[in-house]
């Protein structure tokens, strides 16, 4: 005899008990670590040390563009600071960016960045009661030379010099403040075979953390390297290293000094 069909009711039932979820999890989890190759050794991170398998490794540079570190663009729309930003966060920075290029490590740089037609951007963002006013919102010219704020080809959408992505590393165009939101970048990195992030960018609070958040719940080993990265609002930043390495490391490890983590990766071996 047949088994019977479950009745539409019972499924529904199912759902709402949290068992509607038939794809394989594992899926959406970061691969293993490497366990060959060079090794670096960060031990002045927090709240303890870390090796970092340089083969399954990945650099992500977070939002380092004009519309958030230069005047006109979206962050000074907002009445931000801008120009201690970057001085806090672009040095160190370049020091990973070297010490990643020349270990031929995979390095992301992402954007904040908009289609020019914003369907990728909800009526929230974009015009809800939180938004800026008018002529400062996304989509709308602040500075004449800046183009449109957060739309990707816009002249203010584009990645600051000292740190702008060389010929073969990834640019990611992100609709959100994290990095994972319908851009592709979980299956670029299974398929790279990248186990550990070290993370840069800006602001620490909102992209960085927010990125950081969605790679520890796929199962990334994360390193924020606190002189690499800058809020405009300082205690802000200081509030997300702390609570980052909190707790045993609930989302990561922070680590003060890019100079420590650009030696470990030059002394790996």
């Amino acid at each position: 005899m047949a088994p019977k069909k479950r009745p539409a009711a019972a499924k529904a039932s199912s759902a709402k008990k949290g068992k509607y979820v038939e794809e394989d999890p594992e899926t959406h989890f970061a691969v293993s670590a490497a366990t060959t190759g060079p090794m670096a050794d960060l031990p002045a991170s927090l709240p303890k040390p870390v090796t970092l398998p340089v083969k399954s490794t990945a650099l992500i540079c977070i939002d380092f563009q004009k519309d958030f570190m230069s005047e006109g663009g979206f962050g000074h729309a907002l009445g931000n600071d801008v120009t201690k930003l970057s001085e806090e966060c672009l040095p160190g920075a370049q020091v990973l960016l070297a010490a990643a290029r020349a270990k031929k490590m995979l390095v992301i740089h992402t954007k904040e960045a908009h289609r020019d037609d914003l369907k990728d951007c909800c009526d929230m963002k974009r015009i809800g009661p939180r938004c800026p006013p008018e002529g400062k919102r996304i989509g709308e010219v602040l500075q004449e030379g800046m183009g449109r704020l957060l739309i990707d080809g816009s002249p203010g959408n584009e990645i600051v010099d000292v740190v702008k992505p060389l010929e073969g590393e990834v640019v990611l165009c992100k609709p959100g403040k994290g990095a994972f939101f319908l851009t592709g970048l979980n299956q670029l990195l299974r398929d790279r075979g990248i186990s550990h992030l070290i993370f840069c960018g800006v602001t620490t609070e909102v992209c960085v953390q927010v990125t950081m958040r969605e790679a520890n719940d796929r199962g990334y080993e994360c390193v924020l390297v606190e002189d690499a990265t800058a809020s405009y609002i300082p205690k802000f930043k200081a509030a997300v290293v702390e609570m980052v390495r909190s707790q045993g490391g609930i989302v990561g490890y922070t680590i003060e000094h890019a100079e420590d983590v650009a030696t470990a990766l030059k002394s790996a071996a």
